[in-house]
């Protein structure tokens, strides 16, 4: 098998984002917000954003599973969005902290298994 097949491809990868505003005005509400906020942390997303988080993915494959547990655990007075992008579209996102341009977050360097 040549090498090349191992190689992750930019186009196949994907950066799955998790984009969501809960309610906090409650005592109730704010343990739901932070029992989502920990399942995103346990299926390994990382914060972005507040209440934008991002995880990579070898592939959309791999990916689906992940938005269906998170789909199942939204919240009922919840907004969440599950956004897929290429690792390739992720590389072309500009990010400034201030008036300075930062560079993206870069693909983990080693994958995680589950």
């Amino acid at each position: 098998m040549p090498r090349s097949e191992f190689l992750l491809s930019e186009y196949r990868g994907m950066w799955l984002f998790a984009l969501f505003d809960l309610p906090v005005d409650t005592r109730a509400a704010r343990h739901r917000y932070a029992q989502f906020r920990r399942l995103l942390i346990q299926e390994g997303f990382c914060m972005v954003q507040f209440s934008v988080y991002a995880r990579y993915c070898a592939s959309e494959e791999l990916a689906d599973p992940i938005c269906r547990r998170i789909a199942r655990e939204v919240p009922e007075d919840g907004h969440v969005r599950l956004l897929m992008v290429t690792d390739r579209q992720f590389g072309k996102m500009q990010v400034y902290h201030g008036k300075t341009r930062v560079p993206a977050e870069s693909m983990p360097a080693q994958l995680l298994l589950f």
